[in-house]
């Protein structure tokens, strides 16, 4: 019989129906390797620098020339963004309405080089560089006052909703703070205020105790298939060390995130026909110009990473009620995924 299940964090209902329990087979993926190492159109490969805007963050361990040949990892403004760097935010109103210049940042990190490669065809190492870039940069974009929020994400595939095949992640900085987080973090807040503890530390100790949604774990970090996850092999990796921003992880750790990354992804390419996904990083508020803004986050928020393959599609129901239909129960993630 299905279940209505209601996520601590944030109070989301989703309905977990296990009459259509559908196993890794039962879905079919559109995803695919591009073969070529290198596409002459792509502006992401080496050696087509001179197609896209000059890096902002490069990592070039041979050294050599600026928006030339030789990097691993490289980090551009898109050529499109959604919100342009330059201008002042001034908000105004219109009426009962709130309105702003569209003042941010929008950046893509190029993981690879080359065109054939996924994020999960990576070593460990050259994944580790990746995470650092993400890391540098939201250092960076937290001395911009004007500033409120930086979301990393990460589209794999056509229907994840990336436009490119090449392996790539973006990088959105925004005036104001996005509503999910700003729910993720009214919810933090108020739990910490009953109970002088962290809901996501809380969280995490009971699903490592209950074991039957952990899905793998080293000595940093656990990946749980949420009680309510909202689709099919949703996952989260969480820090076992209470954090509330991602920018501050140790290197230590950096190198932990990327091994268990790289552990996860490669078990969702071999278990569920290496299906699109898409990647979040929610994390704090940039905050540091200034110190009165969410003043408790340090204790009451908890940075992670939020994975989901795109298996199944929101649809008329989800969209008119605000709940997600999962046909694939949590507890069943890790024995699909881990072959148990």
């Amino acid at each position: 019989m299905s279940e209505l299940r209601k996520d601590p964090i944030v109070s989301r209902w989703v309905i977990i129906a296990t009459e259509r329990d559908a196993r890794p087979h039962h879905f079919k993926s559109s995803a695919e390797t591009p073969s070529d190492t290198k596409s002459e159109g792509c502006p992401f490969c080496e050696g087509n620098e001179h197609m896209t805007p000059p890096e902002i963050y490069v990592v070039r361990p041979g050294g050599g020339k600026a928006n030339g040949p030789g990097w691993l990892v490289r980090v551009i403004p898109n050529k499109y963004p959604v919100l342009h760097i330059e201008g002042d935010v001034a908000r105004r109103g219109i009426g009962m309405c709130d309105m702003a210049e569209g003042v941010g940042a929008h950046e893509v990190i190029v993981e690879t080089p080359r065109h054939d490669q996924r994020l999960s065809d990576l070593p460990e190492e050259h994944i580790e560089l990746v995470l650092g870039a993400f890391r540098e940069r939201i250092i960076d974009l937290d001395r911009d006052d004007r500033l409120r929020y930086a979301m990393v994400f990460k589209n794999q595939g056509i229907r994840a909703g990336a436009s490119l095949p090449h392996a790539h992640s973006q990088l959105i900085a925004t005036p104001v703070t996005p509503i999910t987080v700003k729910e993720e973090l009214q919810s933090s807040k108020k739990y910490y205020q009953e109970k002088e503890r962290c809901i996501f530390c809380d969280y995490l100790k009971q699903e490592m105790k209950a074991g039957e949604r952990l899905v793998m774990d080293d000595e940093h970090f656990a990946v749980i298939a949420p009680f309510a996850s909202r689709f099919p092999f949703e996952m989260w990796v969480i820090p076992k060390k209470h954090q509330s921003d991602y920018h501050k992880i140790s290197p230590q750790e950096l190198t932990s995130l990327s091994k268990i990354l790289k552990r996860l992804l490669v078990k969702l390419r071999e278990n569920l026909e290496n299906p699109d996904y898409n990647m979040l990083l929610h994390t704090a508020p940039l905050r540091t110009p200034r110190p009165g803004y969410w003043t408790t986050i340090e204790v009451d928020y908890h940075w992670h990473f939020e994975i989901f393959p795109r298996l199944t599609r929101v649809a008329g129901f989800e969209w008119g009620t605000g709940f997600y239909i999962n046909p694939t129960p949590p507890e069943r993630v890790r024995g699909f995924l881990m072959g148990e």
